[in-house]
């Protein structure tokens, strides 16, 4: 079934933000399902006309005013909240231009004067991300800001967006996009299981179980010092997917680090890849239709070789291609995260899910669709795709200061606005908290999570390898049917 196809005119005076906007036009007509075919200023009437004055603007059915001074300086937009007006909800800028209300019917024509094109582009690009300081690991520091105060993270203000601008466009007459998602569903769901402790340290493990549960610890501890409970639990994971007819992935890190390494600041994990015990677990796992990945190992970002390597000796020991990674400790070039998302297309990952934050619950790059990050660098899309994590299950517990509130309550909001921007919900549950005594609630959380998506019907259930592959060869449709941008 080939996509609607939309036309589309760009204000020729917008040249020295031609890539930027090119991008984000592509990305959002890409989600929304639609071809376009760009068509020149003055030429034929167009469906969509992107303009500095709406005045002058081609007779297009759907105007959006840009605003150069935004365009001229994205990381200066400071945000201070969002703002929720005729059925769209946006970030909202200390400094803004103003040229009247937000959308208005003149002449026929739907005209929207806030630039929307330009708060998805400085939500996906990550503008806000350089404004705030960083701790340790490199994790952002979001203390005191709007981005907390108002939940932005928690909103998918991106994706909020985009559907916003497909409900216009129904409004106005156009048939909907291309499906996103196969078999009907409204919403795509996995998990990615961090592999980070398979084997149980018998004299570290208890004293970590103190510091996490304090007296009520006691017993738990002693019996993990005695042998009596394991964190090897595949087939628990597996056996608890299997209820809902899910599949999802593990993430195993390449590297094997040493005890020594962790206390001198290096965290690697301490299991090695090419035994035994693992490689038999890689085929137990491939076989029965769960996915491998890479959780690229600490310091990866710093080599593209030792990347490489990493990827290599996974595909290797298990015998599987590795398309997806997450990194270990959420680790990217702190400095630098693009260096990192530009690592990934030149190692050749399929998908990368490692855009999130450590203590904080939501979409980091307001997303709750796949999308291709931007570079600013070199001005271009990247060809890795990003898979958004939404929840990493210590958001609800070890940093549960962060995210206040009940924690079903919580996932319930995520679930809502998914299925309202009819996106993908990925979350990360370590391979090692099954075990209830060990951690009480953890995995009771995930299996509530998904019997409730279950009970949807609505819902794809599927590896990350497999959304990221729809969603490549989805947009790679879209993008051959289309001219232009």
């Amino acid at each position: 079934m080939l996509p609607p196809q939309l036309t589309l005119a760009i204000d020729p005076a917008l040249a020295d933000f031609r890539p930027e906007i090119a991008y984000t036009w592509r990305t959002l007509l890409a989600g929304l399902g639609y071809a376009w075919q760009e068509v020149a200023w003055q030429g034929p009437r167009p469906d969509l006309a992107y303009a500095l004055d709406p005045a002058h603007a081609p007779a297009a059915r759907l105007v959006v005013r840009a605003h150069a001074s935004q365009w001229a300086q994205p990381a200066a937009q400071r945000l201070v909240g969002v703002e929720q007006s005729n059925g769209w909800e946006r970030p909202r800028f200390a400094v803004e231009p103003s040229f009247g209300p937000p959308q208005s019917i003149q002449s026929g024509r739907c005209i929207i004067e806030r630039d929307l094109l330009f708060d998805c582009f400085w939500l996906l690009s990550g503008q806000e991300e350089q404004q705030h300081p960083r701790g340790k690991h490199g994790y952002l520091d979001l203390t005191g800001t709007p981005t907390l105060a108002h939940g932005v993270l928690r909103l998918g203000l991106a994706s909020a967006i985009a559907s916003g601008f497909g409900q216009m466009l129904r409004a106005l007459g156009y048939p909907p996009g291309l499906a996103r998602w196969p078999f009907g569903a409204n919403l795509a769901a996995t998990c990615g299981h961090d592999v980070d402790y398979p084997e149980i340290i018998r004299w570290i493990e208890p004293l970590r179980i103190l510091a996490r549960q304090g007296r009520r610890g006691l017993r738990p501890a002693v019996e993990v010092a005695l042998g009596q409970h394991s964190h090897w639990h595949f087939r628990s994971w597996m056996e608890l997917e299997r209820q809902y007819n899910a599949r999802s992935a593990f993430f195993f890190v390449a590297r094997k680090g040493s005890l020594l390494e962790y206390a001198s600041g290096l965290p690697d994990p301490f299991y090695d890849i090419h035994r035994p015990s693992f490689r038999a677990l890689f085929r137990e796992l491939a076989a029965e239709g769960w996915e491998l990945g890479l959780h690229a190992s600490y310091l990866a970002y710093t080599s593209a070789s030792k990347f490489a390597a990493e990827r290599e000796a996974l595909a290797r020991a298990s015998g599987q291609p590795i398309k997806g990674n997450r990194h270990h400790y959420w680790h990217l070039d702190p400095t630098n995260p693009e260096a990192t998302l530009l690592l990934h297309e030149q190692v050749g990952f399929h998908y990368d899910a490692s855009l999130t934050h450590n203590r904080y619950l939501g979409w980091r790059r307001g997303s709750n669709w796949p999308f291709y990050p931007w570079h600013a660098g070199q001005r271009r899309a990247l060809e890795t795709l990003q898979l958004p994590t939404a929840w990493m299950d210590d958001h609800l517990f070890g940093q549960r200061q962060d995210n206040p509130g009940d924690r079903m309550l919580l996932l319930s909001g995520l679930v809502q606005r998914t299925a309202a921007h009819g996106g993908m919900l990925l979350v990360d549950v370590h391979d090692y908290v099954y075990d209830d005594a060990l951690f009480p609630g953890w995995a009771a959380t995930y299996r509530k999570l998904w019997a409730d998506l279950f009970q949807r019907k609505d819902v794809w259930f599927a590896t990350p390898g497999a959304i990221a592959d729809h969603w490549r060869v989805r947009q790679a449709m879209i993008e051959r049917v289309s001219q232009g941008l």
